[in-house]
């Protein structure tokens, strides 16, 4: 096998590895009360069609793992355009479906504070913000002292990394999680 092709293999392992040390972790935290992990898989919706997108060959997988009252979640996206290598993407677990073509579909972000207004932050939502490697591929983890209810909810993809106040930008791409 040439260098090149070690590489790759050495970067999918490493994202598999990366994927399944988050999920033993979690487990790990409180192993008599581990929750089942929960894998969605698949490609990624295009929210923004009416132009090219540096996700419009990409796909992801999401592993959500709740345990105790906590939860780890693991963001693994390949097929990334690599003209967007280093850049970062705000990414985040939304209230709603994930529909193509209608970013507005997938609602809010989904806020565990229970207060209106909502506080946000990285402790009452789910942030999986990323930065896309030369291969096109990236890996985010996120870990909450909470866990989501069931529901038909979307991975949302931004067009910029996520502020200290929740934006990040219009909405590119989305995962549906349902479960």
């Amino acid at each position: 096998m040439n260098r090149s092709g070690a590489s790759l293999v050495w970067r999918r392992t490493g994202l598999a590895l990366a994927c399944t040390a988050a999920v033993a972790a979690a487990a790990a935290v409180t192993p008599a009360v581990a929750g089942v992990a929960n894998l969605f898989r698949g490609d990624l919706a295009d929210l923004a069609p009416a132009a090219a997108g540096p996700f419009d060959h990409a796909s992801a997988q999401l592993v959500l793992v709740g345990h105790g009252s906590a939860s780890t979640v693991v963001l693994l996206v390949k097929g990334v355009d690599t003209a967007v290598a280093t850049r970062t993407f705000g990414a985040h677990l939304h209230s709603g479906p994930c529909v193509a073509g209608n970013g507005p579909a997938a609602g809010p972000h989904y806020n565990h504070s229970g207060v209106v207004p909502p506080v946000v932050s990285d402790a009452t939502e789910i942030w999986l913000d990323f930065t896309v490697d030369d291969d096109g591929n990236a890996q985010s983890v996120s870990h909450v002292d909470w866990v989501p209810t069931a529901g038909q909810r979307s991975v949302v993809i931004h067009q910029d990394r996520t502020a200290a106040n929740g934006t990040a930008g219009p909405r590119l791409a989305c995962l549906p999680v349902e479960w």
